[in-house]
């Protein structure tokens, strides 16, 4: 057995590649040390990493090449080694093959399947996403996993006349909303924006982060792209299908103040560990949160006659009733909607209600109750379809955001907490990697043929 001293992880930076119809590059997540100060020496290392898959027939080759050689300063406690904590300890994240460097990519790809839209914009597009990342140290215990996370930082929208009752349409926010937003900070939430929460310029998530009181600004929406391990040589391959049949959807929001990150109000730190709120709630049984009545598990929950089954989305015609009815997540579209009441609605929704987590769990129950038309607080498979008319509309092509407005990704390490949100989320706590999306223009052709998985 090969002998590896442990060795420092390092900065990448992955060179953008053409050849693909959308990309995400990653390099990994990136903070101030603990106070305890970090272990690093620099080091100049260089690799080319080549991946090849086949997508229906069709060879494609992705070629990155990474340069290497700067000193990180990653917090984040997976990551790296932090003197007395865990500098004695085995490697169960990065440092895989001597310490070889993690790198990886993420690509997003229009599937031509027959009938269906060929423009990306439009939600009824199926994409494909294919995530290759090495080297990454297998899980092994407690059923533990890594994920992908694509990210939607929410933006300022149209200012429209509000519906009866003085709620915002759809979408939209009411002027008075507005006006609000204008006065906060330096004036940065105006519509076409990305919303921060102190009204100043957009601080993403950065090395000058320090858990927990200096974070990023804006607000993400996080839609799982799946959980995945390593092979046995820390190689990681994940497929993942982007689309409205129960993917492009998103964890039930109420379970964020209980992940770790999430604050009790506006403008404060995150407490849910020093209040002994971690896991507090789940939503192993759906429903409403917070801001509803508890169903009942007999009723909704994993029942051993009929196995809760998330991906028994569609069915023939006729057939509504085998569709999955305990769905926990809502569609991204509406999970968007539901934080444009919390934090840019302050006056056309609940204006009298100051705390941010009692906003945020009225909004999920009434926002849900729209579409779903009764307080279970499920949007089921049926309901949650892209063709069911709710809430006045048509149908639910307004519920589901398209992957081109996600424009950062990341991947965590996760345990079996038994939430769907990310483990400690919304911080870069549990980051493993992170990456912007580059998009390649024009679009190259990623596929040929046809398989025979009409799903």
């Amino acid at each position: 057995m090969q002998k590896c001293l442990r060795q420092p992880r390092d900065k990448l930076h992955s060179q953008r590649v053409p050849g693909r119809s959308r990309r995400r590059a990653i390099r990994p997540a990136r903070s101030t040390p603990d106070a305890a100060g970090s272990r690093h020496t620099r080091t100049r290392r260089s690799r080319r990493n080549r991946v090849q898959s086949v997508e229906n027939g069709c060879d494609s080759v992705l070629t990155i090449l990474t340069c290497l050689g700067f000193d990180t300063q990653i917090r984040t406690f997976l990551i790296i080694q932090i003197n007395g904590l865990n500098d004695h300890v085995q490697l169960t994240v990065t440092g895989a093959n001597c310490g070889l460097p993690t790198v990886g990519a993420v690509r997003v790809v229009l599937e031509p399947k027959p009938g269906l839209p060929t423009d990306p914009n439009n939600p009824r597009a199926f994409n494909d996403v294919f995530t290759d990342i090495s080297p990454l140290f297998v899980i092994n215990n407690e059923s533990g996993w890594y994920e992908g996370w694509m990210i939607h930082d929410i933006t300022v929208p149209n200012v429209a006349a509000p519906r009866n009752g003085g709620h915002a349409q759809f979408g939209t926010i009411t002027q008075r909303d507005a006006a609000i937003l204008s006065r906060m900070g330096t004036g940065n939430n105006v519509p076409g924006n990305i919303f921060t929460v102190d009204g100043r310029a957009a601080h993403f998530p950065s090395a000058t982060d320090h858990f927990p009181d200096v974070q990023t600004n804006v607000v993400p929406l996080h839609v799982s792209m799946g959980a995945y391990n390593s092979m046995q040589q820390s190689d990681a391959h994940s497929y993942w299908e982007f689309n409205y049949q129960g993917t492009n959807w998103v964890h039930p929001l109420y379970e964020l103040p209980f992940t770790g990150d999430f604050p009790d109000n506006f403008g404060k730190a995150p407490d849910a560990f020093q209040d002994g709120e971690i896991g507090k709630l789940q939503s192993i049984v759906p429903g409403p949160g917070p801001g509803g009545e508890e169903n009942k598990p007999q009723d909704v929950g994993d029942n051993p006659g009929l196995p809760r089954d998330p991906d028994k989305f569609d069915a023939d015609n006729g057939f509504d009733a085998q569709r999955e009815f305990r769905e926990r997540g809502v569609p991204s579209g509406l999970a968007n909607e539901i934080y444009l009441d919390v934090y840019e609605r302050l006056a056309s929704f609940e204006p009298q209600v100051r705390n941010l987590q009692q906003r945020l769990f009225d909004a999920y129950a009434a926002e849900v109750k729209l579409v779903s038309g009764n307080d279970d607080g499920i949007i089921t498979a049926a309901q949650g379809d892209i063709d069911t008319p709710t809430d006045g509309f048509t149908d639910n092509t307004r519920l589901f955001l398209p992957p081109t407005v996600f424009d950062r990704f990341a991947g965590t390490r996760e345990i079996n907490d038994g939430l769907l949100a990310p483990r400690f989320a919304p911080s870069q706590r549990a980051w493993i990697l992170t990456g912007a999306r580059v998009a390649v223009s024009p679009a190259v052709s990623a596929s040929a043929g046809r398989d025979a998985d009409d799903r």
